[in-house]
């Protein structure tokens, strides 16, 4: 019975002194603890028939943020990041590095950055509060203000702010993708892996592929709160065609778009959806135009059927 009562202390007691708090102020404590605390979180990730265990470790090293991404099923593959500087360490290539804020896979960066960058798109409510990973945590709903966007609720711990599960939810509450923590260590020093993580000579930055074509192609209509990222030209699916690449994002959603001319690349000819990850092609003119993000396949329809050529 002591031991009983004692449970119930810890999970009130950091209730009553956060009560007071908006769910956008506890979407800030959570995007500082990302980018200040120094911890380690093993997790699981859960996207329909794919179950994919995680350890991610993140530290400070003279003022710059260190992390490190395992996947601990299958053949080694692992991401570092120093600074802004993302390397892929796999066991089939070489390792190769890229710009980035965060690694890509566990969070939406926009978690670690800006809250007030999602309100255009989003709305911030509280939900209850329930145990995770032996730890009480305080659930906060990010809700669409639109239906071309998907919903997410993410549960932060009431001690350190870092998020202990995050759902993405369709607009009729069928669960897309999971992450779950099962065990959440808060480091009292960076550990030894982020030190020699900090140290490597890790190979350059490749270098962003040129637009061949000088074409200027926009968009006349985008939901509110997205904005284009990146223009180059890419590689589509295995095509051995380079094609004119568009990378949008809303802070949390992102969306790739493909332009080809007619024929000059191989394009995909049907719309499906799988783990939460939509496709949508459309003939635009003597363009053809594919659409694909974690959003609901009308959305990406429609984005492809607004682009046009300045």
């Amino acid at each position: 019975m002591r031991l009983f009562l004692l449970a119930l202390l810890v999970l009130h007691f950091p209730a009553m002194a956060q009560e007071d708090m908006s769910a956008k102020a506890w979407l800030e404590n959570m995007s500082q603890a990302l980018r200040e605390q120094e911890y380690k979180i093993s997790l699981i990730q859960l996207q329909a028939d794919h179950i994919r265990p995680l350890v991610y470790i993140h530290g400070k090293i003279e003022d710059k943020e260190v992390a490190f991404l395992e996947h601990l099923n299958g053949p080694p593959k692992n991401a570092v990041r120093v600074g802004n500087t993302v390397t892929f360490i796999e066991h089939d290539q070489p390792a190769y590095s890229i710009n980035a804020s965060r690694i890509q896979g566990i969070l939406p960066p926009a978690f670690a950055g800006d809250i007030s960058s999602l309100e255009s798109g989003y709305q911030f409510v509280l939900g209850g509060r329930s145990r995770l990973a032996g730890r009480p945590g305080q659930l906060v709903r990010i809700i669409p203000v639109d239906g071309f966007r998907y919903g997410y609720q993410v549960w932060l711990d009431m001690d350190t702010f870092l998020p202990l599960r995050y759902d993405m939810l369709t607009q009729d509450k069928q669960l897309l993708e999971q992450i779950l923590v099962v065990e959440l260590l808060v480091l009292d020093d960076v550990p030894a892996i982020l030190n020699e993580a900090y140290k490597q000579p890790w190979p350059g930055v490749i270098a962003q592929p040129t637009r061949d074509a000088g074409d200027n192609w926009k968009f006349k209509w985008l939901p509110e709160g997205f904005n284009v990222l990146v223009k180059d030209s890419h590689r589509l699916m295995g095509s051995h065609e380079a094609v004119e690449y568009i990378a949008l994002s809303d802070g949390i959603a992102n969306i790739s778009v493909y332009v080809a001319r007619a024929g000059d690349a191989v394009m995909p000819e049907e719309l499906v959806t799988r783990n939460g990850l939509s496709l949508a092609t459309e003939r635009i003119g003597n363009a053809e135009v594919v659409a694909v993000g974690k959003v609901p396949a009308e959305t990406l329809s429609r984005i492809a059927k607004s682009i046009t050529i300045e």
